[in-house]
């Protein structure tokens, strides 16, 4: 039998077809002839399978990167009776300067009267006076933040403001004795440099702090 018939027209010879099964392994890395019954039909569903576990256990000891994400307030910082106070952004429409005050006869003392914010009227209300702070004389560096819920808008004075700021939740220590008294009850907590966080939610929800009493000649 002749050379050519055992080669056949068009067919490899099989010491050709080991060397190319071996060539296809990257370069760097030992080259072993593989022989061809070691391949078969179902090696690429298993080598699939394979690298699909093995790839869910590199992920599963990855740490989750949003758990331990610190969560964080996002709050606006402002001065009364050299204090720092803060309350959450959500919770402020904006910060206004205090012009045009016009003062309303027969309301409590903290309640400093209504200004016009762009056609809206808005009372004003002086939470030193509620908190038993001492008063300091009202200057042009004062401020109103106007506070907002789902339910009512009321202007807050501010000596100053001092800016926004985040402060992560575990720093904020909800219990503090220093606190005790009329402001307590509207303290969400203090954080370690002493900013006293208010809950502008109960501020708003106080039938003591907003006026809904008419005034009559």
């Amino acid at each position: 039998m002749k050379d050519s018939d055992l080669q056949g027209n068009g067919s490899a010879n099989p010491i050709e077809e080991k060397q190319s099964i071996s060539s296809s392994v990257g370069s760097g890395h030992a080259q072993e002839l593989i022989p061809a019954a070691a391949v078969s039909t179902s090696a690429p569903i298993n080598d699939k399978k394979r690298i699909l576990k093995e790839r869910a256990l590199r992920l599963a000891r990855r740490p989750d990167t949003d758990a331990i994400r610190e969560e964080c307030l996002d709050v606006i910082e402002f001065m009364l009776a050299h204090e720092r106070y803060a309350v959450e952004v959500n919770y402020v429409r904006e910060v206004y300067p205090l012009k045009d005050l016009t003062p309303v006869p027969c309301t409590p003392s903290f309640v400093l009267g209504i200004m016009n914010v762009r056609g809206q009227v808005l009372s004003v209300t002086d939470i030193r006076e509620f908190f038993n702070l001492p008063r300091k004389e009202i200057t042009d560096t004062n401020r109103v933040l106007i506070l907002k819920n789902n339910k009512l808008e009321l202007g807050v004075l501010a000596e100053a403001v001092l800016g926004e700021r985040k402060i992560p939740i575990d720093e904020v220590h909800p219990d503090v004795p220093t606190l005790r008294g009329a402001r307590e009850q509207y303290v969400r907590g203090v954080t370690k440099e002493r900013l006293i966080i208010l809950d502008a939610n109960k501020l708003l929800s106080d039938d003591g702090i907003v006026v809904h009493e008419e005034v009559r000649d």
